[in-house]
């Protein structure tokens, strides 16, 4: 159950920006593998930038960044992961598999404690890399 946030009116995650070297290759991992939809595109050349719609008012935007140092560890940048929210996340992994990116972790079920009461909230879970080595989670759940 989420809760209405009265100091924020209206709060809610629109989107994550992410900065990638190769932004062609980018482009096509969101777009083709993962079904997102370009919403809007521009340029400060030589550099570009595309916000992607990942469905339901949800966005990525993609910033080229070709000088951007090789992502060597998640756990050494500011963001740990992304979490995309999902109803097939099996389908999902198969398809990133198949196209040859890195599952990291293999499709897990567990249930999750709710801070406020004694519920079991099941979940499944798995994540994978994207081109340019940022760390993407499928989350799938009913509840949260």
């Amino acid at each position: 159950m989420s809760h209405e946030n009265t100091r924020v009116s209206g709060c809610g995650f629109h989107h994550v920006a992410i900065s990638v070297r190769d932004f062609d290759a980018s482009l096509a991992f969101y777009t083709d593998l993962l079904g997102f939809k370009p919403r809007v595109r521009w340029q400060a050349p030589p550099k570009r930038a595309v916000m992607l719609d990942t469905g339901d008012g949800n966005y990525i935007e993609v910033f080229e960044a070709p000088d951007k140092p090789e992502h060597k560890d998640a756990g050494n940048e500011p963001w740990f992961h992304i979490a995309l929210r999902c109803t097939n996340l099996d389908e999902v992994v198969a398809r990133v598999r198949e196209a040859g990116f890195t599952v990291t972790m293999e499709p897990l079920s567990l249930d999750i404690e709710a801070s406020d009461s004694d519920e079991k909230i099941p979940i499944r879970i798995a994540f994978f890399n994207g081109p340019n080595g940022e760390s993407i989670e499928l989350f799938q759940n009913e509840v949260l």
